[in-house]
């Protein structure tokens, strides 16, 4: 009887307040919440660090990607320049023009003149430029003496 009667009072533990409470807090599977918070924030953590350098290299790609499509753009842009520039001296007279003006060429029979500007003459003599660029206590010293600079 004995035996009966501690199954009846096991039944009764287990069905007690006590043991529902104990049961309803233990969680999961019979492992603590506390454990149960510890174990979910390893699992986030070890899917944010695997996630993390794929999202870095992804981010990193895309930057490069928009880089590299303005210097397209940049040399696309340059491409239609020259090519501009090329059908435009396709033409002899454009040539012509070009030679004359940039590079100073005259047809046969004609006199080239060349018109310098009193401001085009340079102002100073070599011995002028060098005393300019002489030391500044040369130039005291020079004053001091009272020598004509060299």
């Amino acid at each position: 009887m004995r035996g009966a009667a501690a199954g009846g009072a096991s039944d009764a533990i287990r069905g007690s307040r006590a043991h529902r409470v104990a049961v309803a807090t233990s969680g999961m599977l019979g492992v603590s919440s506390t454990r149960h918070a510890a174990v979910l924030a390893l699992v986030v953590c070890a899917l944010a660090l695997t996630v993390a350098v794929p999202l870095r290299n992804f981010l990193t790609q895309r930057q490069e990607l928009s880089a590299l499509q303005a210097r397209q753009r940049q040399l696309t842009e340059q491409v239609d320049q020259q090519t501009r520039r090329r059908d435009e001296l396709r033409d002899p007279a454009a040539v012509a023009a070009e030679a004359r003006q940039r590079l100073g060429y005259v047809w046969p029979g004609e006199t080239p003149y060349v018109v310098q500007l009193p401001s085009d003459v340079p102002s100073t003599t070599p011995d002028a430029e060098a005393a300019a660029r002489a030391p500044w206590f040369d130039k005291l010293w020079t004053d001091l003496r009272g020598a004509p600079p060299k």
